[in-house]
């Protein structure tokens, strides 16, 4: 395939990480980091809120039936961070279906919410809870849309570059 305008190639980053994650300190504030089950409608909502400005559009193309379907059945594990007001302010998603390997999918906060180390803080908690499952290891790939700290983050919390591609957009 040859990139275009309408569909551009894009630096791909594929990280791991092995062995338990780095834990960073506890916090002190209102916000509260806790696994949730989620309908369709507050996910996508959520999941609108946080990836419109990265461009994610994965679960926004799933038929509803299948989003659904996925919400509903084991293999996700979610993880949201809210406010004082319980509003939600970032989630942590992993997709444990082909455990023990386990994929980080979705992870980043509200742009109101960026900034003030909260993104640290639940992607800690998170990998931290998830580890307690013994996976062999936990895996995510980051690309240029991706917030610009994206691969610098996950290399604080452990994880680690095994490969880097450049694909295009369209199979993203």
């Amino acid at each position: 395939m040859i990139e275009t305008a309408a569909n551009p190639q894009l630096r791909v980053t594929y990280m791991e990480l092995c062995e338990g994650p780095v834990p960073t300190r506890p916090r002190v504030g209102p916000e509260r980091i806790a696994k949730e089950r989620l309908d369709r409608a507050t996910y996508l909502d959520l999941y609108r809120r946080v990836g419109e400005p990265l461009r994610w559009d994965q679960r926004l193309q799933m038929p509803e039936a299948e989003l659904v379907a996925l919400l509903k059945g084991g293999s996700l594990k979610i993880h949201v961070l809210r406010d004082g007001q319980e509003r939600a302010l970032g989630f942590c998603e992993f997709d444990r279906h082909a455990f023990p390997e386990v994929e980080l999918k979705n992870f980043g906060l509200v742009p109101e919410a960026q900034g003030r180390g909260l993104g640290r803080w639940l992607l800690s908690v998170a990998l931290l809870d998830e580890w307690k499952s013994r996976p062999t290891r936990i895996w995510l790939h980051t690309d240029t849309w991706d917030h610009p700290a994206a691969v610098h983050l996950y290399e604080r919390a452990g994880f680690r570059v095994y490969a880097i591609r450049d694909e295009l957009a369209s199979g993203m």
